[in-house]
Protein backbone atom coordinates (compact mmCIF):
# COMPACT_ATOMS: atom_id res chain seq x y z
CA UNK A 1 0.00 0.00 0.00
CA UNK A 2 1.59 3.13 -1.41
CA UNK A 3 1.23 5.82 2.09
CA UNK A 4 2.47 9.07 0.79
CA UNK A 5 0.69 12.41 2.08
CA UNK A 6 -1.41 12.89 -1.04
CA UNK A 7 -2.32 8.54 -0.67
CA UNK A 8 -3.51 9.79 2.97
CA UNK A 9 -5.58 13.16 2.12
CA UNK A 10 -7.16 11.33 -0.56
CA UNK A 11 -7.69 8.42 1.61
CA UNK A 12 -8.70 10.50 4.52
CA UNK A 13 -6.13 9.79 7.00
CA UNK A 14 -4.88 13.19 6.81
CA UNK A 15 -7.10 16.41 6.32
CA UNK A 16 -6.64 18.96 3.95
CA UNK A 17 -8.53 22.40 2.71
CA UNK A 18 -9.69 21.01 -0.66
CA UNK A 19 -10.74 23.69 -3.31
CA UNK A 20 -11.61 21.17 -6.04
CA UNK A 21 -12.74 17.66 -6.64
CA UNK A 22 -13.47 15.92 -9.60
CA UNK A 23 -13.58 11.67 -10.53
CA UNK A 24 -9.78 12.26 -11.37
CA UNK A 25 -8.32 15.28 -9.48
CA UNK A 26 -8.75 17.13 -6.02
CA UNK A 27 -6.88 20.17 -5.42
CA UNK A 28 -6.03 21.23 -2.18
CA UNK A 29 -4.08 24.40 -0.15
CA UNK A 30 -0.76 23.91 -0.14
CA UNK A 31 0.14 23.97 3.85
CA UNK A 32 3.46 26.00 3.00
CA UNK A 33 2.66 28.87 0.83
CA UNK A 34 4.77 30.54 -1.47
CA UNK A 35 2.20 32.78 -3.12
CA UNK A 36 -1.16 34.45 -1.90
CA UNK A 37 -2.73 31.40 -3.90
CA UNK A 38 -0.79 28.28 -3.55
CA UNK A 39 -2.76 24.80 -4.77
CA UNK A 40 -1.71 21.46 -5.56
CA UNK A 41 -3.42 19.76 -8.27
CA UNK A 42 -3.06 15.79 -7.38
CA UNK A 43 -4.17 12.98 -8.96
CA UNK A 44 -6.93 10.72 -6.80
CA UNK A 45 -4.91 8.01 -8.64
CA UNK A 46 -1.27 7.66 -7.79
CA UNK A 47 1.45 8.05 -10.57
CA UNK A 48 5.33 8.46 -8.99
CA UNK A 49 6.13 11.17 -12.32
CA UNK A 50 5.07 11.97 -15.46
CA UNK A 51 6.42 8.72 -16.94
CA UNK A 52 3.84 6.86 -15.00
CA UNK A 53 1.40 8.90 -17.53
CA UNK A 54 2.77 7.30 -20.81
CA UNK A 55 -0.53 4.80 -20.64
CA UNK A 56 -3.32 7.94 -19.51
CA UNK A 57 -2.09 11.10 -21.54
CA UNK A 58 -5.10 12.03 -21.78
CA UNK A 59 -5.27 12.54 -17.95
CA UNK A 60 -2.35 14.35 -17.82
CA UNK A 61 -3.74 16.64 -20.27
CA UNK A 62 -6.77 17.06 -17.95
CA UNK A 63 -4.67 17.99 -14.81
CA UNK A 64 -3.83 21.11 -16.89
CA UNK A 65 -7.17 21.95 -17.78
CA UNK A 66 -8.02 21.48 -14.08
CA UNK A 67 -5.64 23.70 -13.03
CA UNK A 68 -6.62 26.40 -15.61
CA UNK A 69 -9.94 26.40 -14.12
CA UNK A 70 -9.44 26.43 -10.36
CA UNK A 71 -7.01 29.38 -11.22
CA UNK A 72 -10.18 30.93 -12.91
CA UNK A 73 -12.25 30.58 -9.75
CA UNK A 74 -9.58 31.56 -7.83
CA UNK A 75 -10.07 34.88 -9.53
CA UNK A 76 -5.78 34.71 -11.00
CA UNK A 77 -7.22 37.08 -14.17
CA UNK A 78 -3.36 38.24 -14.51
CA UNK A 79 -1.93 35.50 -14.92
CA UNK A 80 -0.65 32.50 -12.78
CA UNK A 81 2.46 29.82 -12.58
CA UNK A 82 2.05 25.96 -12.64
CA UNK A 83 5.09 24.36 -11.48
CA UNK A 84 5.99 19.89 -11.49
CA UNK A 85 8.97 19.15 -9.71
CA UNK A 86 10.06 16.11 -11.16
CA UNK A 87 13.00 14.02 -9.27
CA UNK A 88 15.36 14.75 -6.92
CA UNK A 89 17.45 17.64 -8.76
CA UNK A 90 13.72 19.08 -9.31
CA UNK A 91 12.79 19.23 -6.01
CA UNK A 92 10.68 16.71 -5.59
CA UNK A 93 9.64 16.08 -2.21
CA UNK A 94 6.55 14.08 -2.16
CA UNK A 95 6.57 10.90 -4.06
CA UNK A 96 2.94 11.60 -5.90
CA UNK A 97 2.60 13.62 -9.26
CA UNK A 98 1.66 16.91 -8.70
CA UNK A 99 1.34 19.93 -10.01
CA UNK A 100 1.35 23.33 -7.90
CA UNK A 101 -0.69 26.49 -9.19
CA UNK A 102 0.72 30.10 -8.18
CA UNK A 103 -0.52 33.33 -8.00
CA UNK A 104 -2.47 36.33 -6.39
CA UNK A 105 0.76 38.30 -7.00
CA UNK A 106 3.24 39.28 -9.81
CA UNK A 107 5.55 36.09 -9.64
CA UNK A 108 9.26 36.92 -10.79
CA UNK A 109 12.07 34.47 -11.70
CA UNK A 110 12.36 31.31 -9.63
CA UNK A 111 15.74 29.31 -11.08
CA UNK A 112 18.01 28.62 -8.30
CA UNK A 113 22.27 29.85 -9.52
CA UNK A 114 24.51 28.09 -8.09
Amino acid sequence: MITDVFCKILNGELKADVVYKDDDFWVIKDINPQAPVHLLIVPIRHFLNIEDFHKDEELLGKALIVADKVAHKQGLKNGYRLIINEGDHGGKLVPHFHIHLLGGKRLGPKLVKE
